[in-house]
């Protein structure tokens, strides 16, 4: 396994690591590592905020309370993160896909970044924070109209003073006393984000996109992830099946490190910038 420190992303060093993917179809995968230079905060590692527990399915169902606050948190959340822009790592995965060099993105995240930078291919293993659904009809909702209800709902969460936060960055459970979450406007059901929680399973349809991605590629690249959870690791067990080349660029060890031909340890504009450039996608 060749490994790449940070202080060697030198031309000769990228050229190593591009080495593995050059004249192979590549499938990536990403993780929310490749969107902090956006100013998106990563969910784990280094610099990532304190977090007490994440909301499961199970909570979220069953206890009103904690979905106030999860509505609450959620709704002041995507008032900061619904449009940053992408950065130089999503628009170097897009120019290798239109280069011919990448087959398309599996993305764990849910900002919806890799189409804003023009990559036609993408998987959303996790969803997306852009929709809502009805949990009872079915019904799916653009997340700024469900925002802009909840502005009217609530108008009272625009004065700072209104809204206290934990250390992890989640709204006191005070806080969210009020909140007033809408309902679906069709049927009146309960309306949830477009997104997989802790508990829940990758909807099986979409599994399979990514299995038909991988299995169409002739190398994997993945790039800002940990691959904590197991809906990566998957994908990169349906890979090492196929015996293709595995390439991972991450601040971090990851799980798969082990398995890989190449690691990059590195932040991934710098990275998958320097490997489209190699490729001449850039």
């Amino acid at each position: 396994m060749t490994s790449i420190e940070p202080q060697a992303l030198d031309p000769d060093a990228i050229d190593r690591a591009a080495a593995l993917l050059r004249g192979r179809r590549t499938a990536v995968l990403t993780g929310a590592g490749i969107s902090t230079d956006s100013g998106i905060p990563a969910y784990r590692g280094a610099g990532a905020p304190p977090r007490v527990s994440p909301m499961t399915i199970q909570t979220y169902l069953s206890d009103e309370a904690a979905r106030r606050r999860y509505w609450m948190g959620g709704h002041l959340g995507y008032r900061r993160f619904a449009s940053p822009d992408p950065n130089g790592g999503h628009r170097a995965l897009a120019a290798l896909e239109h280069n011919g060099d990448v087959t398309g993105v599996i993305t764990q995240n849910v900002d919806g970044l890799h189409l804003r930078a023009g990559s036609r291919r993408v998987v959303e293993l996790h969803g997306t924070m852009h929709r809502v659904r009805c949990l009872d009809c079915g019904q799916v909702f653009d997340r700024r109209a469900i925002s802009a209800q909840i502005d009217e709902l609530n108008p009272w969460i625009a004065v700072p003073e209104n809204v206290v936060l934990n250390p992890d960055g989640d709204v006191t459970p005070e806080s969210a006393d009020g909140f007033v979450i809408p309902p679906c406007t069709v049927c009146g059901g309960m309306l949830k984000p477009e997104v997989v929680y802790f508990g829940e399973f990758v909807p099986t349809g979409r599994f399979r996109l990514s299995e038909a991605l991988v299995h169409g590629s002739d190398a994997l690249l993945v790039a800002g992830t940990s691959l904590t959870v197991n809906s990566g690791i998957r994908v990169i067990e349906r890979a090492r099946r196929r015996g293709m080349p595995l390439v991972i660029v991450n601040h971090e060890p990851t799980r798969a490190d082990r398995w890989a031909d190449a690691v990059v340890s590195g932040g991934t504009t710098p990275v998958l910038t320097g490997i489209a450039r190699a490729l001449g996608a850039l």
